[in-house]
């Protein structure tokens, strides 16, 4: 009987609200996003792959991005949505764990491919001779293979480490998934090194790839005001930027908020908000930032759709 009362065997996700009237409405509220989600990035990923004039590095990198936002959002909404269905949400302690190491490994690897992408418009607008030389195939499957596996070795030290974690009593997480925050306040075991751990390593996992992008743009931007002088083709380059620019902060601006120290329990009821955001309304907005901006992501989209027809 002892065991039983020091070991937790699951936890208890306690969703976003107890109100019913206001489940039911989120329960549709998000079903919609997760299904815009699936199948405009599912439409993203089959028209880069089947199209031949869309094989360029910057469709590449988006139809990694595509890719990544469908197994994003299908990591956390799918049990938020029977959440709102039936309560409370039982998950097992290795369902835990796996929630939180894909959750981490898709969102770094999220951050790491957008400074890629930015890498690669700064080459297309800044060395556009070069461009086919610099940005070679070589180079988009070693920086994209460089993406995934910094987001999938930064997600296994998160894992390990809240494995090492005993956990006894209580198993109610105030969260619709399992992330590292909610379950460091429940461990019963001293988490002062996965805390410093998320400081620092999650922190730079973000602010690296941020302060690159930001780096790659301030050349970007300075390059089109000094070198460019007509106002058509300064406005080109901007446009091919401006969907980027708009993943970028509907990224980064919500993990700053959630991951930067210092995180007090009062700051619990926001993450939620806040991954709420990245987790369900990001993935499906991206598609439409992208293939809405983008004449030839719409006609290669027509082409396709035509072709079925």
């Amino acid at each position: 009987a002892m065991l039983n009362q020091t070991k937790v065997s699951e936890f208890i996700l306690l969703g976003l609200t107890d109100a019913r009237g206001l489940q039911h409405f989120l329960f549709f509220s998000f079903l919609l996003l997760y299904l815009i989600s699936l199948l405009g990035n599912g439409a993203i990923v089959s028209v880069v792959m089947a199209e031949p004039r869309l094989h360029t590095p910057m469709y590449f990198f988006l139809g990694n991005l595509s890719c990544l936002d469908i197994c994003y959002s299908t990591v956390t909404v799918p049990k938020m949505l029977t959440g709102f269905l039936f309560g409370h949400q039982p998950i097992s302690f290795d369902g835990c764990l796996a929630q939180l190491h894909f959750f981490h490994f898709l969102g770094s690897t999220e951050a790491v491919l957008l400074a890629a992408m930015a890498y690669d418009r700064y080459v297309a607008i800044c060395n556009p001779l070069r461009y086919a030389v610099i940005m070679s195939q070589q180079t988009c499957l070693l920086l994209a293979g460089a993406s995934w596996s910094t987001g999938f070795v930064h997600a296994t030290m998160h894992l390990v480490m809240t494995s090492q974690l005993s956990f006894c009593g209580h198993n109610h997480i105030h969260h619709f998934f399992c992330d590292i925050k909610p379950l460091l306040n429940l461990a019963c075991s001293s988490t002062s090194l996965n805390r410093t751990l998320l400081n620092v390593v999650t922190t730079s996992i973000a602010l690296g790839p941020f302060i690159f992008i930001v780096l790659s743009y301030f050349y970007i931007i300075s390059f089109i005001f000094l070198e460019v002088r007509s106002p058509e083709g300064r406005w080109k380059p901007f446009s091919t930027c401006a969907s980027h620019l708009t993943v970028v902060a509907l990224l980064f601006i919500p993990v700053f908020f959630n991951y930067t120290p210092p995180s007090s329990g009062s700051s619990l009821k926001r993450d939620v908000r806040v991954s709420l955001m990245y987790s369900a309304v990001t993935p499906a907005l991206n598609p439409l930032i992208y293939a809405l901006r983008n004449r030839e992501v719409k006609s290669a989209l027509k082409t396709m759709l035509v072709r079925k027809l």
